[in-house]
């Protein structure tokens, strides 16, 4: 985990830095040659530019959102908006966070990919990359 993001962690309290640091080791992992830093007060991963998986600290818990996820078709994900791709599940204690389901949920999203990375130049309009 590069030092953005491990600040990021070590500011949290000891419960949510132990699902922060898990998930921070699991996507470096599940997401080899990603860039990842804090974008926009959150850690956030990225494949050529394009964001892929992030979390960040929420009143429901710590919440892990998949840029891409409303099309992977994973019951473990909430799919909640309709105009972006996203997808998230949320987690209040690091035993919740079922590793197998993450490295499944992490090959899709290197497989499965909407372009964020151009969002604005294409006024608001997603196409998909993969």
């Amino acid at each position: 985990m590069g030092p953005a993001i491990a600040t990021y962690n070590e500011a949290l309290e000891p419960g949510d830095k132990e699902i922060c640091d898990l998930l921070a080791d699991e996507l470096d992992r599940g997401l080899p040659g990603a860039e990842s830093k804090v974008w926009h007060a959150h850690p956030v991963w990225f494949l050529e530019g394009n964001p892929i998986v992030g979390y960040s600290n929420q009143k429901r818990g710590i919440r892990l959102m998949f840029w891409s996820g409303a099309d992977f078709d994973e019951p473990g994900l909430d799919v909640v908006g309709q105009k972006f791709k996203d997808a998230s599940v949320f987690f209040s204690a690091a035993t919740e966070i079922n590793t197998a389901d993450l490295r499944r949920w992490l090959k899709k999203g290197r497989a499965i990919q909407w372009d964020y990375k151009n969002i604005v130049r294409n006024k608001g309009k997603l196409d998909r990359l993969k």
